[in-house]
């Protein structure tokens, strides 16, 4: 349950998920040149719909691979042309908590179409596999926040430990299309007062990718932190240059400086698009899956409109974009800002913990 428990005040199914949270304040501040603009800029003057599209997951869909239950599903395409969906907590038997639990697992499809994406194949075949070492011992997990491609290397970062307590967060490399994993490098979880836990990568075409990050916990506030990395040096935590504000100007090198408004964050994505940049991410207060576009990785996002794309509902009465227990919400390669396509997870009981592909319409560019 990478992304559980729930965004919701229902009780959670049993199961390994239910885990002691961390509740600890972070008390990293905000450059005093933008610290004034803690509440988001209103939302974009357009009328924003969605449609479910299809389950991606569950038995009927991903049964076949002794991955009936999963959620996330972050998707990226692959050197060899397929489209591979990592997901976090992976269950088999009749419901969420059940045996064979993995993460992180690869589901793929052949066909990387957003009009036509079915899950056809695992890494692993007939029984998806963890992608990495991952005992559970002491009900610790790995929860992907980011796989990206990068010519023809994919690279994949995971936060480790008790959910929402994250020991330390590490990065993998795979040069056969994600069927195996090379382990990379690792961060602590306190870097930043644990604010660069979460992370997510834009590949730009100027030979950078950006990263974005955040605490990995629902339940406390969190600055967005922004650096850049050469696409050579991805494996160099040296090499990740931070963005911040210091002696009245905002500059790379300075010491990294929330780029927006401190909230709580659930999962975050990062995607250079249509030349330009497009973040989502589930939002806490109030609950929903948000985006913004802007022009470069260091555009003022306090002064950026937040668009919410996923609202929430209750169980029997979703409908275009209302979703019952959203999160997740990763961008589907092939999308453009007309057609922009989502991968939403739901979790509300064990019989209902899934990954969805959503079609976003009206997104304001």
């Amino acid at each position: 349950m990478a992304g559980s428990p729930r965004p919701t005040s229902t009780p959670a199914p049993d199961g390994p998920s239910r885990r002691t949270l961390l509740a600890a304040g972070l008390g990293l501040a905000t450059a005093a040149a933008v610290s004034a603009a803690s509440a988001p800029p209103a939302a974009a003057a357009t009328t924003i719909t969605g449609t479910k599209i299809r389950n991606l997951t569950g038995p009927d869909e991903t049964g076949r691979f002794a991955a009936p239950w999963t959620d996330l599903g972050i998707p990226v395409t692959c050197p060899d042309g397929t489209m591979l969906f990592v997901c976090g907590d992976t269950f088999d038997g009749a419901g969420v908590g059940g045996p064979d639990w993995r993460a992180p697992v690869g589901l793929r499809a052949r066909r990387p179409d957003p009009d036509y994406l079915v899950i056809d194949d695992s890494v692993g075949g007939a029984h998806a596999v963890g992608l990495v070492p991952e005992g559970h011992q002491n009900d610790t997990t790995a929860i992907p926040s980011d796989v990206f491609t990068v010519g023809d290397t994919m690279y994949m970062h995971l936060m480790r430990g008790v959910l929402y307590q994250t020991d330390h967060s590490d990065f993998w490399r795979s040069t056969d299309s994600g069927e195996t994993w090379e382990y990379l490098c690792l961060w602590p979880g306190d870097q930043y007062g644990g604010q660069f836990q979460q992370k997510t990568y834009a590949v730009a075409d100027d030979g950078y990718c950006y990263v974005l990050s955040t605490v990995f916990n629902r339940d406390v506030d969190s600055d967005l932190l922004l650096h850049r990395v050469r696409q050579d040096r991805l494996d160099d935590p040296a090499a990740y240059e931070p963005w911040g504000y210091a002696n009245g100007a905002w500059a790379w090198g300075n010491y990294p400086t929330s780029i927006t408004a401190r909230r709580r964050w659930g999962e975050i994505c990062f995607r250079a698009m249509g030349g330009k940049y497009a973040l989502t991410w589930l939002n806490m207060d109030p609950l929903g899956i948000r985006a913004q576009v802007f022009a470069l990785p260091t555009s003022n996002l306090f002064t950026t409109p937040e668009q919410t794309i996923i609202v929430p509902t209750t169980p029997g009465n979703e409908s275009g974009n209302a979703v019952a227990s959203p999160y997740g919400g990763f961008i589907v390669p092939g999308s453009t800002f007309g057609d922009f396509n989502i991968n939403v997870s739901q979790w509300y009981d064990d019989q209902n913990y899934r990954v969805m592909q959503y079609r976003i319409s009206g997104l304001a560019v």
